[in-house]
């Protein structure tokens, strides 16, 4: 029975195999690769939906035009004229990371699909992680050479004090891809799992008699705070994902 009433609030970012095996083998399409590729279908239709052109621009087109331009405006507003050159990647893993967000907090498991968060695996937001500061990185060396390292030394700093800022600088700048990929991951995994401890208690407590019921129903007014919550993280999370990305390639570009 106590093994019955066990909350597991982890299982459900258990990756688990639908073809294939999870026991070695490096070909295996799991829960976690049907989520991402319904993300990515979720996004080609909703950008095949506003590119119509139209002259007099309906409601899909202007919300199109209007995340596109929101990214554009911030990268231009971040690294200048030269930053629509990365409108195409800052673009992509805004509108990744804000319909993988929102699509892990749909309630499908009412017609029998149970969603998967993907950016509540630390892989995924490490990978996209990664790619921005390699982005950075060859920007840097690409524009800088070796310049690029002065990244690392404040104007003006006394050269006594460069010997303890530059190390400081330097892990500091190290630090940007893994700060940027824990920041999403963590921020997804907590609210997913005070959902589901909140759902427990309010079945527990239906269940229990007694004070349980008012215990349910103040779970789950709860529940209602932390998804109104959760909904707004969702887009926070992607814009700072996007901010920070702008933000570091700037560093890169214009070397401050």
């Amino acid at each position: 029975m106590a093994a019955e009433t066990k909350i597991d609030p982890m299982h459900q970012f258990q990756i688990s195999p639908i073809a294939g095996h999870l026991d070695g083998s490096p070909f295996a399409f799991t829960n976690s690769a049907l989520w991402m590729l319904v993300v990515l279908a979720l996004i080609w239709l909703f950008m095949l939906g506003g590119m119509k052109r139209q002259l007099v621009p309906g409601r899909w087109q202007l919300m199109v035009e209007g995340m596109t331009g929101f990214v554009t405006s911030m990268l231009a507003t971040n690294i200048g004229p030269e930053g629509r050159k990365y409108v195409p990647w800052v673009f992509t893993i805004f509108m990744f990371i804000l319909f993988a967000n929102l699509l892990g907090l749909m309630p499908l498991a009412l017609v029998g699909a149970q969603p998967f968060t993907v950016t509540s695996q630390f892989t995924v937001t490490g990978v996209m992680a990664i790619i921005s500061f390699s982005i950075v990185l060859v920007t840097g060396f690409w524009r800088h050479g070796f310049r690029f390292f002065t990244l690392f030394i404040p104007h003006g700093t006394p050269f006594i004090l460069k010997l303890l800022i530059v190390p400081i600088e330097f892990v500091s700048f190290m630090v940007r891809p893994f700060s940027l990929a824990l920041r999403l991951f963590v921020a997804m995994i907590a609210g997913h799992i005070l959902v589901d401890v909140f759902g427990n208690f309010v079945v527990q407590g239906i269940n229990a008699g007694g004070v349980g019921p008012a215990i349910s129903l103040l779970s789950f007014v709860f529940i209602a705070g932390v998804m109104a919550l959760e909904v707004l993280v969702c887009a926070i999370q992607a814009y700072v994902f996007a901010l920070l990305t702008s933000l570091y390639i700037n560093d890169a570009v214009n070397l401050h």
